[in-house]
């Protein structure tokens, strides 16, 4: 007689191979789908922000300390000088400088009606880029701004001429 040894089989033990297997598999794409999910995710939400208010840069012709460099004679052109002060708690740029009325002459030249005195702004930007510091004031010398045509008449001669302008400056 033959004897047959048979060994003695655990059970489950394909199943817990295929649980196992199963489970590995579920972890893997279930990591996968986490870090699909951390770097594909978008959200809402809102938020604020106060803006202050610019204070105006003022614009001074001569003041005691500024001098003339150049004058204005007729068919000539001469330098324009102007201070800019920035009352700002931080610096500005300005952008372009433009003319804003007619050329008047000083008060002591009552006569002067007919100043023949034109003012020609710098091309905007300005360039060289012009900065003006927190509350400071610098002083712009525009070289050959202002022009005289032989039309001036006689009463204008040593007089000092207003020339509004308008400065556009940015933060």
């Amino acid at each position: 007689m033959t004897a047959t040894v048979r060994t003695p089989r655990t059970p489950g033990t394909g199943r817990l191979a295929r649980t196992a297997a199963a489970t590995v598999a579920l972890c893997i794409l279930g990591g996968a789908g986490s870090a699909y999910a951390y770097w594909t995710t978008t959200g809402i939400g809102s938020g604020s922000a106060t803006n202050g208010t610019m204070q105006a840069v003022t614009v001074d012709a001569l003041i005691p300390g500024d001098t003339l460099q150049t004058s204005l004679v007729p068919g000539g052109t001469a330098d324009v000088i102007l201070r800019a002060t920035n009352l700002n708690a931080h610096a500005v740029t300005i952008y372009g400088i433009a003319a804003s009325g007619p050329v008047t002459a000083d008060s002591g030249h009552p006569g002067c009606t007919t100043t023949g005195v034109t003012f020609t702004p710098p091309a905007a930007p300005l360039t060289p880029a012009v900065i003006i510091q927190p509350n400071t004031s610098i002083q712009l010398t525009l070289g050959n701004a202002a022009s005289m045509s032989a039309a001036s008449v006689s009463a204008c001669q040593g007089a000092q001429f207003n020339v509004p302008v308008t400065l556009e400056v940015r933060k």
